[in-house]
Order: structure tokens, then sequence, then C-alpha cells
């Protein structure tokens, strides 16, 4: 990054940080347009697979950060950030596949509750007031983004369900990410490939046992290779490198807030490169996200 984009070295070091989680909250909410684009042209499972195999090819030489001592309980630890991270993707895949796009987005929004949480539950850490009071802002600002495409009415399906146990493993995966790096200390990017390596072979496995269409010859065209090219450079190496890093210099909560504007992205691009409508209880949804986003982002003595 050239000097001319760095922030001013007398910008608070967290706020540095929350401002770089809002741009992968951005980034990510491009992603759903991206997936939708791939996963119309492969299986679900085929996607997963080249996307986080691809991504683990790039950062193989990032592997040379398990050259620690306690290499091994590092490995393990991170391994099982990978497991948990490779559930909260099949149950976000499978449940959107299942349920509404509006009931997927508030559902899934859920895990800006329950992070504070698997904060308190996993880490002994009692959410502040002032984090929960957010947290709520932020919900009530997800549910109008979905009331306002009719989600309210659709019913509860399985789909509603996986994404309600995506949701619970976000704030899980928040906590342990935490965790593990103050136990471990091992590099983000190294965090990541690892992360990534675990997702890579699992997706493998669940292809070759699970029943389905298997591997379908890859497309050609340059809608699909742009998408993946999309999300294994932005949505999985920059975003995964800058919440690994984030979270052991802020707070799960706080992460959990910044990435709950998500949402909000992912209308806004859908707006301008979609072309789709909001009303004005979405904007209104998305302008309480924002909202709640501002408040943990605000200068702090």
């Amino acid at each position: 990054m050239s000097s001319s984009l760095a922030l001013p070295a007398s910008f608070p070091r967290t706020l540095r940080v929350e401002w770089l989680l809002l741009l992968v909250a951005a980034i990510w909410g491009g992603s759903y347009s991206a997936a939708k684009v791939a996963t119309e042209q492969v299986p679900v499972l085929q996607f997963l697979f080249l996307r986080f195999g691809l991504t683990f090819v790039l950062l193989l030489p990032a592997l040379r950060g398990l050259a620690v001592p306690h290499w091994r309980a590092a490995l393990a630890g991170t391994s099982l950030l990978g497991a948990n991270l490779l559930a909260i993707y099949l149950c976000e895949t499978f449940g959107v596949s299942l349920t509404t796009a509006s009931n997927a987005a508030f559902l899934i929004s859920l895990c800006v509750a329950f992070t504070p949480l698997c904060e308190w539950w996993l880490l002994g850490q009692k959410p502040t007031g002032t984090v929960l009071a957010a947290a709520a802002l932020s919900l009530a600002g997800a549910g109008l983004l979905a009331f306002q495409h009719g989600g309210g009415g659709a019913g509860w399906s399985w789909g509603d369900t996986l994404m309600v146990a995506a949701a619970f493993l976000r704030g899980v995966m928040v906590c342990l990410t935490r965790r593990m790096g103050q136990r471990h200390g091992l590099p983000a990017l190294t965090t990541t490939a690892v992360q990534m390596g675990v997702m890579a072979l699992g997706t493998a496995v669940l292809m070759a046992v699970a029943p389905g269409p298997g591997w379908v010859p890859l497309p050609t065209g340059a809608s699909f290779w742009g998408a993946m090219a999309f999300l294994v450079l932005l949505c999985t190496v920059l975003a995964f490198f800058v919440q690994n890093h984030a979270v052991a210099r802020t707070s799960p909560s706080r992460v959990a807030l910044l990435m709950g504007s998500e949402p909000l992205w992912g209308a806004l691009i859908a707006v301008l490169w979609l072309g789709e409508q909001l009303t004005w209880m979405g904007w209104l949804g998305g302008l309480l996200i924002v909202a709640s986003a501002a408040w943990v982002t605000r200068p702090r003595a």
C-alpha cells in the first residue's frame, strides 16, 4: 500500500482496525452476487472446494509461520477454527437455498446478538450495556431490511434453522479466533492458510461421500472466473486476513457489530449493480446498522 493511502500515524490503532473491518463488510456484501454467479454454473460443494482450494494454494508460503516450538498445538487449534468455518459456510450456502434471501439476511445477522453471549460464555467477558444496546440496534436494522422484502410471512423452514445455526457458529468463530490468537500467536496469514486447507479438504471429503452431481466440467466464461477471483482474492484472502488480524486487537463483540453492516453493503451493491429497489423501510434499517457500527467506532478516551 502506498504512503498516500496509509492512515495517519496519529489515527488510533483500534480505529484503524475497525475501519478495515468495515471495508471487509463491504467486500463481503458483494460476495452474494459473485457467489450467485458462480453457483449457477457449478454445484455448491464444487464451488466451495474451488474457492478454498485456490485460496490455500495462494497461501502455501504462509505455512512457514508454523515453524514454532508449539506448532502441533497451534496447528490443532487453528484446524479447529477451519472446521468451525467450514460448518458456517455449509450452513449458510445450503440454508440460503432452502429459505428466502430476506429471511437468510435477517437470520445471519443474529450473529450480532449471539457474539456477546458467546464472548461471555467462552471468554468470561461480560458485555457492557453499550455493546448490548448497539447489538440490539443493529439487529433491529437487519430486521427492517428483511421485513421490507416480505421476509416476515415466509414461514419457518429447515433453511431458516440452518441460517440460525450459521449465525451462532459465527459468534463462536469470532471468540475462538481471539482465544487461539492469544494462546498461539500465529501470524494472521498462517491462520488463514490452515483454515483454508482444512475447509478445502473437508469439502473434498463431502464431495466424495455425499450424493449429488459430483464434479462437473469447469466453465470457461469470464463471468465465472471473474466471480471466483473476487471471492478468492478479496472475500477470502484479504477478508479473512483482516478478520484474523483484527480479532486479536479489538473485542469479539465489536468485530461482530462491524461485520453486521454486511447486509447494508449487500443491499447497496444490489441497488447500484443489479438495479434492485429498496423501500424506505429498507433504507431505515440500513441506517440503523450504520449507526450501530459508527457507535462502536467512535473515538474513546
